[in-house]
């Protein structure tokens, strides 16, 4: 094809590899080291006695704990191992939907100049507050949940130099999982925009950002996310705060929106394992996410012009 910088777009490409794996690999490693420590049992420990006030047992308190440090499949594959309500399975859907992979997916986010603390703190507080919602207002689905195929589990390794390797292999695994995406994904981007249809693609979300507070330049950042995820999806969100060099309310406004909503695929998809009703946990995660971000919007005023023009040219 004429007139695609195919240079530009493996270096992209090679840079985001790099710089997602300086934070991926040493998160994973340690985590994955962790679940053969007390600590793990530590947090479910800590955590069991709340977990009534959002109509869950103590033993949801796993799931939970090893879908936020880790992600969902780690998430999911604990709640399969639990004999729960269609209700309990689906209380726990929702808080991991908005709550999960908190180390890697934050630091992604402060890369693009949001606080990792404020992501971590909506989100959690996201999903508290839902399950906490649908506790109290939800009075179906008291049947035990049916699982759809449970795959089967590997066994423990036996042995620090065995725990070891197998961490360093997640580690491994998970860096080459997302290079694997995002590489080419950068390389598509950039496609796009050498033949401008990303600046069509503005045009059509313009209507849909604007209300939100949300200029239309960071149409590509929403659709990234909101396809790839925070983690996987962390090519096009840092190249284009490179790129664009938004204003930190845009950015933020932006990362908490995806942070309540993304991945929306795959992060539907993967809940039909449990055997519950997947299309009102996206339409919750998609009302959710439109309310904070009007809600943040209103709270936090665009500036003045001048202001504005100003402060994009602050590096985030």
């Amino acid at each position: 094809m004429k007139g695609i910088q195919w240079r530009q777009g493996i270096r992209s490409g090679g840079i985001t590899t790099w710089e997602l794996g300086k934070v991926i690999f040493p998160v994973t490693f340690l985590v994955s080291l962790l679940q053969h420590t007390p600590v793990i049992d530590w947090f479910v420990n800590m955590l069991s006695p709340a977990m009534s006030w959002i109509g869950l047992p103590g033993q949801a308190a796993i799931p939970l704990v090893l879908g936020n440090l880790l992600n969902l499949y780690a998430g999911i594959g604990a709640i399969l191992t639990l004999e729960l309500t269609v209700k309990q399975v689906f209380i726990l859907a929702v808080m991991l939907s908005f709550s999960h992979n908190l180390l890697v997916e934050s630091a992604v986010c402060r890369r693009v100049g949001v606080r990792p603390l404020v992501v971590i703190g909506a989100r959690l507080a996201l999903a508290i507050l839902s399950a906490w919602i649908i506790h109290w207002t939800w009075q179906a689905g008291t049947e035990t949940a049916v699982y759809g195929m449970i795959p089967p589990a590997e066994a423990a390794p036996i042995g620090w130099g065995a725990i070891l390797l197998e961490a360093v292999k997640t580690a491994v695994f998970g860096v080459m999982q997302v290079g694997g995406i995002v590489f080419p994904l950068m390389i598509g981007i950039q496609i796009l925009k050498d033949l401008r249809w990303l600046d069509r693609f503005a045009q059509w979300m313009k209507p849909l950002l604007r209300p939100m507070g949300i200029d239309s330049r960071g149409s590509v950042i929403m659709a990234g996310g909101l396809l790839f995820g925070l983690a996987m999806g962390a090519g096009v969100i840092m190249d284009q705060a490179r790129e664009k060099q938004f204003t930190r309310r845009e950015m933020t406004l932006m990362v908490l929106f995806l942070a309540a909503c993304h991945a929306v695929v795959e992060d539907t998809v993967i809940f039909i394992p449990l055997g519950i009703d997947v299309l009102p946990l996206l339409l919750i995660r998609l009302g959710v996410a439109v309310l904070l971000t009007l809600s943040l919007a209103w709270l936090w005023p665009r500036p003045k012009p001048t202001v504005e023009i100003a402060r994009r040219r602050e590096v985030i």
